[in-house]
């Protein structure tokens, strides 16, 4: 148990050591808020999407020009101290003067890559303000401009590390549409290439085969292997008939509608919910396949049935189409491409079918009895128990 003088003398010690860390910490405050630092590079990269590009790099000219950056806590530590110092003390016009001499080395220096490749930067404009009170530095504005090919897809971004620490981020502006994207900031040190900056989300403009084997590739995913109520539409055509004059007209007739309908409905001319279309896709699965058990030859009224059920399943995929997105700048191709890809697809089903099996039944009777109606029925049943199972999920919805 501690007595009371000397609990008296452990007071006294813990306050002289709280006395000495506040002069301590008061100076080490006082040094460093007075202290000259050189803040970091802002860069601001605009790319627009009429093809042009502008960057935007706010940050100390003087310090720049005589390499303090960001590794001195206070600028008077640097060798070039007195140099800085003189720089800040000039008029803008006076220091704008001395920067002319020292572009070409900053525009060499600092690199700008469009998919990975380096383009050449040239500055457009240089904004130096006022001198003011010299121990604050001023920071000036220096832009540069110039194309960049809509083809290209992300930029990066390349400062030194002798010029400064640098913090960037990029946005991507259409003007017509109204449309903006900014990026995160990325902030760089230790001398080091930013991470690239994506240009797809409103800039890029796809190639044009791009664009083809992108949507030719999503409409034949659609079909195969995600399209199992398109798949047994077209099963249900092929069993009708071993006759490939037969099947032609029906796949015609398919092809025709939907072609139309998803045409009309891409470019906002027709529209039903798919709370409506899908029930109704499933319902003609189930009629054709029920059709099919007691139909033995193609008449007028078929294809007529044929071509109604194609549009309703061109709404079909106009919604799958419209959720995968279309390319503004090639609409048109998008949805040519989507087309000819379910076209594939469906070519791929029905000549499956046709050489695996019709091929082999030369008893057209024989394939009714043994193909047409057991694949009929099962078609038929899936049909219909798809048709009772969306119209309970659009009642719910």
């Amino acid at each position: 148990m501690l007595s009371n003088k000397h609990l008296i003398h452990y007071a006294i010690r813990k306050m002289h050591f709280a006395i000495i860390l506040y002069f301590i910490s008061a100076l080490f405050v006082t040094k460093y808020s007075t202290a000259d630092i050189v803040k970091p590079a802002m860069v601001e990269i605009s790319v627009f999407a009429d093809g042009n590009y502008r960057v935007e790099l706010r940050a100390s000219i003087e310090a720049i020009m005589t390499g303090i950056n960001s590794k001195y806590r206070n600028t008077q530590d640097a060798p070039s101290a007195e140099e800085y110092d003189a720089l800040r003390a000039l008029q803008s016009a006076q220091l704008r003067e001395k920067f002319i001499t020292f572009e070409s080395q900053l525009e060499e220096e600092i690199k700008l890559y469009f998919d990975k490749k380096p383009t050449k930067l040239q500055i457009s404009e240089v904004i130096i303000p006022v001198p003011g009170y010299t121990k604050v530095p001023r920071t000036s504005l220096i832009v540069f401009q110039g194309k960049i090919d809509k083809q290209v897809k992300q930029l990066s971004w390349y400062y030194p590390a002798r010029f400064s620490d640098n913090a960037i981020r990029v946005r991507q502006i259409d003007t017509e549409n109204e449309k903006w994207y900014w990026s995160s900031w990325q902030w760089l040190r230790n001398d080091q290439l930013s991470k690239p900056f994506s240009l797809k989300e409103v800039f890029t403009e796809p190639a044009l085969f791009s664009v083809i084997s992108e949507y030719v590739i999503a409409g034949f995913d659609h079909i195969i292997p995600k399209g199992l109520d398109h798949i047994l539409f077209i099963l249900g055509i092929f069993l009708l008939s071993t006759k490939l004059k037969t099947l032609a007209w029906q796949a015609t007739m398919f092809t025709l509608a939907h072609s139309i309908t998803l045409s009309l409905s891409m470019f906002n001319i027709v529209s039903l919910p798919a709370s409506i279309v899908e029930p109704l896709i499933a319902l003609s699965i189930a009629y054709i396949g029920f059709e099919n058990i007691f139909a033995h030859k193609l008449k007028t009224s078929r294809l007529a049935l044929v071509f109604a059920f194609g549009l309703l399943h061109g709404l079909g995929f106009a919604s799958v189409l419209a959720d995968f997105g279309m390319p503004e700048s090639a609409y048109a191709t998008a949805l040519i491409s989507f087309n000819i890809g379910v076209e594939i697809g469906q070519l791929i089903i029905l000549s499956s079918a046709y050489f695996c099996i019709t091929y082999w039944f030369k008893n057209k009777q024989h394939f009714h009895n043994y193909i047409t109606v057991p694949g009929s029925i099962i078609i038929g049943v899936t049909g219909l128990y798809w048709t009772w199972d969306r119209f309970s999920w659009a009642a719910i919805g």
